[in-house]
């Protein structure tokens, strides 16, 4: 297990900053998730702490040393990328022996390291095949299991579930957590998608422009997010961010207020509109209602089969106490 400190720690691609100096903290057996749109750096970053990207300033320290100009190797972290760079003419044995096989360790040695791996990762039964053999899930664990054997201080996945279908997806998010829980070993995951942020993650780190924009537990996100652009990327659907009037009655620049934070009804309430799309999900309908006092539609969650019908009138009405303000910034009024 390891703990890594980011002193101010930058990268440059030319003139171009990508990453202008942050500083952050990840506590020894922490699962934090980097999380933000592409482009927002949250790659980078995690190649930089790899010792895949060299810094451009700062100090990466990794269990109190600094490690900024170790090599990846001496780093004793191992990285999951979102291909599984599997080699198709070998087993799935020999693919999780293959660093074993690289740093020298006896043929018994590395028996006991790839079938205690493939235990953990419901694999056993699949050593002899190759990888042309398994599913997508199955080969990012055989993936996964490579890096297991290594014993790293801590594993850093890229993006690992992009390449799968929704079912697996969901599946696989379920499978790393439940094996962050039984290495108790430090994880640093990366990905665009804020759900898998929000239900794998201890802390999650939003990123934009390369600038941390906040560091919080996912409920300590979804209820008091610091600007509108937390606001509106945690969270599915996302806030519903509104200004003009509405926002001025609350003596703020915009009002922020989940879908689920807003009451529907066909008879009385705050704000007057007409229903558009409506998303039936069996557990919850979301329904999209044009205001005349807002652009964009507002989106408002029910629980339940509720049946409204396209271009009916409808009222909405906020719940005073979960209401969000932000100034002209977009920051959050405490």
């Amino acid at each position: 297990m390891s703990q890594i400190q980011l002193k101010d720690v930058s990268k440059k691609f030319g003139d171009t900053e990508v990453i202008p100096p942050l500083n952050l903290e990840i506590k020894d057996g922490e699962f934090v998730v980097f999380v933000g749109p592409s482009g927002c750096g949250k790659s980078t970053l995690l190649r930089l702490i790899a010792g895949l990207e060299d810094v451009s300033s700062g100090s990466i320290l990794i269990n109190g040393e600094d490690a900024t100009k170790v090599s990846p190797a001496k780093r004793k972290l191992a990285m999951v990328f979102q291909s599984y760079a599997l080699y198709p003419h070998m087993t799935v044995r020999k693919n999780i022996a293959f660093p074993l096989r690289m740093a020298g360790l006896s043929s018994a040695e590395q028996g006991k390291k790839v079938e205690d791996a493939a235990k953990v990762l419901n694999l056993s039964e699949y050593l002899d095949r190759k990888p042309g053999q398994l599913s997508g899930g199955q080969r990012q664990r055989v993936a996964i299991g490579r890096a297991i054997v290594r014993e790293p201080q801590a594993f850093l996945f890229d993006e690992p579930l992009s390449n799968l279908d929704a079912a697996l997806r969901v599946g696989m998010r379920v499978e790393i957590s439940e094996l962050h829980k039984r290495l108790a070993t430090t994880m640093i995951y990366v990905t665009h998608d804020q759900i898998e942020a929000m239900t794998m993650a201890d802390k999650i780190v939003v990123l934009q422009n390369g600038k941390i924009e906040q560091v919080g537990t996912p409920l300590e996100l979804y209820r008091s997010p610091i600007n509108t652009f937390v606001a509106s990327f945690i969270g599915s659907p996302k806030m519903n961010i509104i200004e003009g009037p509405q926002a001025s009655k609350h003596k703020s620049a915009s009002i922020g207020v989940r879908p689920e934070h807003i009451t529907i009804s066909d008879s009385n309430g705050t704000w007057k509109g007409t229903i558009g799309v409506s998303e039936q999900l069996g557990s919850d309908t979301f329904f999209h209602v044009k205001c005349e006092f807002q652009d964009q539609s507002i989106t408002v969650r029910a629980i339940g089969g509720l049946e409204l019908a396209y271009g009916q009138t409808v009222f909405l009405t906020p719940e005073k106490e979960h209401l969000h303000r932000f100034d002209k910034d977009g920051l959050r009024i405490k």
